[in-house]
């Protein structure tokens, strides 16, 4: 079974800056495209960032210019740098990744757990 394990949440105050990881865990032949999304109390879950295995990128338009996503294809891990924070960025963070877990097998949507990012003004 293939798990996502988030880390690199916290309480910041607003103008700071946090880096967030994402790693997978069990049996992992390749990933395709890996993304951010957050979900704020009340609201829907919602994109913040993709990038594709070869490393194109997407950004919501809230954070362009803030967000910066990247991943290490070795260690199959991504990443989303976080800075000038705002209050409205506060929110649970979820790591998602397309996964094979064997050569020749379909693509899967795997989710993490979550990671909360709180943001005081």
């Amino acid at each position: 079974q293939v798990q996502l394990v988030e880390s690199g949440g916290g309480l910041v105050q607003a103008g700071g800056s946090l880096t967030l990881s994402c790693a997978p865990s069990g049996t992992i032949f390749s990933i395709n495209d890996m993304g951010w999304y957050r979900q704020a109390p009340g609201k829907q879950r919602e994109l913040v960032a993709t990038i594709t295995r070869a490393g194109s990128t997407q950004h919501a338009d809230s954070v362009l210019g803030r967000f910066t996503i990247s991943r290490d294809n070795a260690k199959h891990t991504v990443y989303l740098q976080m800075t000038s924070l705002k209050p409205e960025d506060t929110a649970v963070y979820y790591c998602n990744a397309h996964v094979a877990k064997y050569r020749g097998t379909v693509y899967y949507s795997y989710w993490g757990q979550g990671t909360q990012v709180t943001v005081s003004s």
